[in-house]
């Protein structure tokens, strides 16, 4: 069989983990794509943007995204100009992924991971390793989900969030877009968007410093 041939976006941490989660039976991988100049590999071949549109067959996997720049990847992912059809999903093997369940396009679901029947994984999302999401919870576009988080049942993440490693979300809330939940939190209310959760219980630090408790 002809394998497809693959480019990872960016050459980053998850870029480097996302190759445990590829078929290399189904695709061939050419490289990764980098914005920055001084990236180097002995391993890899890196290379502009350009060869994305030189080369309209390649298949593309993007996982741009950090604590830093997560509110960004909708624009970063976006800029690189590509067509839906061309964007790849990569599943570890060693993921479970339940009856009914829906994962978008353009998303890396790591080792350990186990998506419960009925969830939902909308497009262009990272899960890291071991990390559980229960059924008929909702992981909203964008959003990047750190190692061994744990999201109770019928809870809805919204887009463009970072929901850091270790963290625990009560079941039937529902998390704002674009929040960030620090590492190990646990979630036991609904949160605005916007929000920067931090503790257990998790507190709002945007509202702590409003009330200038900090």
């Amino acid at each position: 069989m002809l394998k497809k041939k693959l480019i990872i976006f960016p050459f980053n941490g998850n870029g480097v983990e996302a190759l445990d989660c590829i078929s290399f039976d189904e695709y061939e991988l050419i490289g990764f794509v980098d914005d920055d100049a001084c990236k180097q590999s002995k391993q890899y071949d890196i290379y502009t943007r350009d060869i994305l549109h030189q080369y309209r067959e390649l298949h593309v996997l993007a996982v741009p995204g950090s604590p830093a720049s997560f509110r960004k990847r909708k624009e970063i992912i976006s800029s690189l100009g590509i067509d839906r059809s061309r964007y790849i999903t990569a599943i570890h093997p060693r993921a479970s992924i339940g009856r009914d369940v829906q994962v978008g396009k353009n998303c890396l679901i790591m080792a350990g991971v186990v998506l419960t029947s009925n969830a939902q994984v909308k497009d262009h999302v990272c899960i890291l390793p071991n990390s559980v999401i229960h059924h008929d919870s909702v992981v909203g576009e964008y959003t990047l989900v750190g190692s061994n988080v744990v999201i109770a049942g019928g809870t809805t993440v919204g887009e463009s969030c970072y929901i850091g490693s270790g963290t625990n979300i009560i079941n039937g809330i529902s998390i704002g877009d674009a929040s960030l939940i620090g590492l190990g939190s646990n979630i036991l209310k609904s949160v605005l968007g916007n929000a920067k959760m931090v503790g257990n219980p998790a507190r709002d630090l945007n509202t702590l410093v409003e009330q200038k408790i900090l």
